[in-house]
């Protein structure tokens, strides 16, 4: 069923020239997990403690409810093959709510993340 990874990632890569235009001339190498404090964070994003990203586990509960796992067909538990990704990524100032997560193949995730 890779049909819908397919459309979130040609939805993506036609997003992505923007994100490049709006970035100047900033990298778009990752930013390390640091805290605020040290000025190399994203301006703007909330991190936790350990200088992570901030995550909001009622925003995943809430994708998972609206849409089930595609192999398994259940809200809960376990999904293999499968990871929930964020369309926009969170470093890049993406929402953590559900209208831009999606399902993703895990071969999918890590092609994404290589070049994220």
């Amino acid at each position: 069923m890779r049909w819908p990874v397919l459309v979130g990632a040609l939805a993506l890569a036609s997003v992505a020239p923007s994100f490049a235009a709006s970035a100047g001339a900033h990298s778009t190498r990752a930013a390390p997990h640091v805290s605020e404090s040290s000025g190399r964070a994203a301006a703007g994003v909330p991190r936790d403690a350990h200088g992570r990203i901030a995550r909001s586990g009622k925003a995943r509960t809430d994708f998972r409810k609206e849409h089930p796992c595609p192999s398994t067909g259940k809200a809960t538990g376990a999904c293999p093959g499968y990871v929930i990704d964020h369309v926009v990524p969170l470093k890049r100032g993406g929402a953590d709510a559900p209208s831009n997560m999606q399902w993703q193949t895990e071969a999918a995730a890590k092609a994404k993340d290589q070049w994220e």
